[in-house]
């Protein structure tokens, strides 16, 4: 395959410069997603007050629950795709970006009707404080009639960065980004309206964000353009990607529905709590940044250098990556604990909504390296085929053991840093198992030998 300008093979080149000039938009583009969603809550949080803001909140750990699955599988078609681009097969990268499409369009579709008509059932499994339920299912509601954007924009990104095109995603954030704080200021500031509002201009940001992505697939002249009229299901290639994406999909929802637990937990401290931990939650997507965006690198690097054979050039990037998302996300970890009083008072300036934000972040953000190592290890693991071990360790510690020590020791210690220390405590045990299977695991060839066999 000749070299395209939007296309960027991973398997040549010095791997430094090709992994940081690849993670590099995705760190950006993902900082723009970060900022309109802080947007969201910080415009929430001064115009219409900690309850609102509690409403908003209150809905952050539900919505990741079924978005994060149907994501997973997102990123199982950008393994796939990013394999035989890099083995340079071209009739099936073809195949797969639109059984890709064909997926996002229908998991889009189904998750709006879920989110729709399960919303005040689920918060109510979550014991949300009743002053702040109606605004809750409002934000909820609305923000889920923006399914089929998220999923689809999800699939369309997914396909770029599987191709080494990390920069388009970043334009199209961008002016997502700017889109929704205008709509939010207008909404909230001017003409006062109320949550549903602010998930409102999230939504139409995001449909404006998932129209570019896919026009932008519909126009290039490379392989894994799409075609309208061949959006179809491929099926033995959705089997590859159900198969690569489903353990992601399955962890994200897991690991979602044990944070559902922990807000739980947060809510029954009432409605102070749920607006300053709220707060602290949209400061640590910050520090999720170079955690996500080599986690998505190393999957792509991976894969493609796996699908060319490269073995040795695979390892030497794992290494790296590794090395590169731990330092960011410390450096991270270190500015958010020494400035989260004055961060968390950029939400919500009461004294009490503070105090509990800063709490939760003088606990959690010196961990952040550990969170960073075990998204990496993850990502490596699944450009190399073996999304089942991630799913597993994360279902295993990020999940039962979570939710165990939570219960547990919530009954004898009623304090809200009992479940502050929840993250810390279990970031620290998958990190130690995946520390264990990166120095003792085969995952180069694991791939390979599933093939011959």
């Amino acid at each position: 395959m000749s070299k395209k300008a939007s296309a960027t093979l991973l398997t040549e080149g010095p791997i430094w410069k090709r992994i940081i000039a690849f993670a590099i938009p995705i760190f950006l583009g993902n900082l723009f997603q970060q900022l309109y969603n802080t947007a969201d809550s910080l415009i929430v949080g001064n115009f219409l007050g900690s309850e609102a803001l509690a409403a908003v909140s209150s809905s952050g750990s539900l919505i990741f629950l079924l978005v994060g699955f149907f994501n997973g599988i997102s990123m199982g078609a950008g393994v796939v795709i990013a394999r035989y681009f890099g083995a340079k097969d071209d009739d099936t990268v073809h195949r797969a970006v639109h059984t890709a499409i064909a997926f996002g369009i229908t998991a889009g579709l189904s998750l709006m009707v879920i989110g729709l008509l399960l919303a005040p059932q689920m918060l109510k499994w979550m014991g949300t404080p009743q002053d702040v339920m109606v605004n809750s299912v409002i934000y909820f509601r609305v923000y889920y009639c923006g399914s089929l954007a998220f999923v689809v924009y999800n699939c369309c990104v997914g396909i770029m960065q599987s191709v080494g095109d990390s920069k388009h995603p970043l334009y199209y954030l961008i002016i997502s980004s700017l889109t929704n704080i205008c709509l939010d200021l207008f909404f909230v500031g001017v003409l006062h309206k109320g949550v549903g509002y602010a998930a409102l201009a999230t939504i139409i940001s995001q449909f404006v964000s998932a129209a570019l992505c896919f026009t932008r697939l519909c126009r290039v002249k490379e392989v894994y353009r799409i075609n309208v009229r061949e959006i179809r299901f491929d099926f033995e290639l959705l089997k590859q990607i159900i198969s690569n994406g489903l353990p992601s999909g399955v962890q994200n929802s897991i690991v979602a529905l044990a944070n559902v637990v922990v807000q739980s937990n947060i809510n029954s401290f009432g409605k102070m709590a749920v607006a300053g931990c709220g707060a602290y939650m949209k400061l640590e997507g910050f520090g999720f940044l170079p955690v996500t965006c080599f986690s998505l690198s190393m999957a792509t690097f991976i894969s493609q250098n796996l699908g060319a054979k490269e073995y040795e050039r695979a390892k030497k990037g794992a290494r790296f990556g590794v090395i590169c998302s731990m330092s960011l996300a410390e450096v991270i970890g270190v500015c958010v604990y020494f400035c989260a009083p004055f961060l968390v008072a950029a939400f919500n300036s009461d004294p009490e909504v503070v105090a509990y934000g800063t709490s939760q972040a003088h606990t959690i953000a010196l961990f952040y390296c550990l969170l960073a190592f075990s998204h990496c290890v993850a990502g490596i693991m699944r450009g190399a085929g073996r999304a089942t071990v991630p799913m597993f360790v994360m279902m295993c510690c990020w999940c039962i053991i979570r939710v165990i020590y939570i219960t547990v020791t919530i009954h004898f210690i009623p304090k809200i840093q009992v479940v502050f220390w929840a993250y810390p405590i279990t970031w620290t045990l998958s990190s130690l198992i995946f520390l264990f299977f990166l120095l003792k695991s085969d995952w180069v060839h694991a791939y390979d030998r599933r093939k011959i066999e």
